[in-house]
């Protein structure tokens, strides 16, 4: 018991002390943390590798080339070598990840909707290196603006093209051996 109360108590000392040193970049983390998947833990790591200056970055897209997120493209003569991802800051990197995992089991969000659509096409490593690189995006882009975060939503891509997703559905069932006839709802008055 003795042991559990000395590194409890070493813990409060280091979490007291990290407060005393994050308290300037407070409106930085309170805006990370905004973005589903971002907790007060990953903001600190965020802060703690960038800085939370982003003057520093002429772009969103310099931000996540420096952090390792931007997909390889080592192409040649229409062959395809390599996609892996430049390397980055490990530590970066790891918080990233983290964020990005739990931003993908999140409930109808947008980070969601994103990982769902990509993961079914490239698989779910590269689908989280896409979350990983849209929560950069809009980490730079609310550091540079001030503004907190506004999800579109979980049904953003059904909304964004309604007629490609009710082409999709109506396809779908035809393959599964349905007859698809759609008639629109009358207008309740």
């Amino acid at each position: 018991m003795d042991l559990i109360d000395q590194n409890t108590r070493a813990i409060d000392e280091l979490t007291a002390r990290i407060e005393v040193v994050i308290a300037p970049f407070q409106s930085a983390r309170d805006l990370m943390v905004t973005i589903p998947g971002i907790s007060i833990g990953v903001a600190d790591v965020l802060i703690a590798e960038t800085g939370a200056d982003m003057a520093q970055f002429p772009t969103a897209g310099h931000l996540a080339s420096w952090a390792g997120t931007c997909p390889g493209s080592n192409e040649s003569a229409g062959r395809v070598k390599s996609t892996e991802t430049r390397p980055g800051n490990p530590y970066l990197k790891g918080a990233l990840g983290v964020a990005a995992l739990s931003a993908s089991r999140s409930h109808d969000t947008y980070l969601a909707a994103k990982y769902r659509r990509i993961a079914s096409r490239r698989g779910p490593m590269k689908a989280l290196v896409a979350l990983e690189h849209a929560m950069l995006i809009a980490i730079w882009n609310m550091l540079q603006t001030g503004e907190i975060y506004t999800d579109p939503g979980g049904d953003f891509y059904t909304r964004r093209n309604p007629e490609q997703a009710k082409h999709r559905a109506v396809d779908q069932l035809r393959r599964m051996g349905y007859a698809v006839t759609l008639q629109p709802l009358a207008a309740a008055g």
